[in-house]
């Protein structure tokens, strides 16, 4: 199976969630300016191929004391984005 190209859309559940908090963004670099408006700071990591084997996923983005995994940047940009909006007051 070949992975996933760094340009491939966002998963549809994404964009869905995505539109219904108003972000227009679904690129990687809107999407990134847009959780760096939210969220003070983060790591992304590209995970070595055992790592990705392991945990199916081929970017972590790290940030407080979370993480989550995705595909390409875009995608791990845009959990993150959605995340911000569920653990804020």
């Amino acid at each position: 199976m070949e992975p996933p190209s760094e340009d491939e859309p966002l998963p549809q559940p994404l964009v869905a969630a995505l539109a219904a908090r108003g972000i227009a963004a679904r690129d990687e670099v809107g999407l990134r300016r847009a959780l760096e408006r939210r969220l003070a700071g983060y790591t992304l990591c590209h995970l070595p191929p055992a790592a990705a084997r392991r945990w199916k996923a081929r970017y972590r983005i790290l940030f407080g004391t979370e993480y989550l995994d995705g595909q390409t940047p875009a995608e791990v940009y845009a959990r993150a984005l959605l995340a911000t909006f569920d653990h804020r007051p």
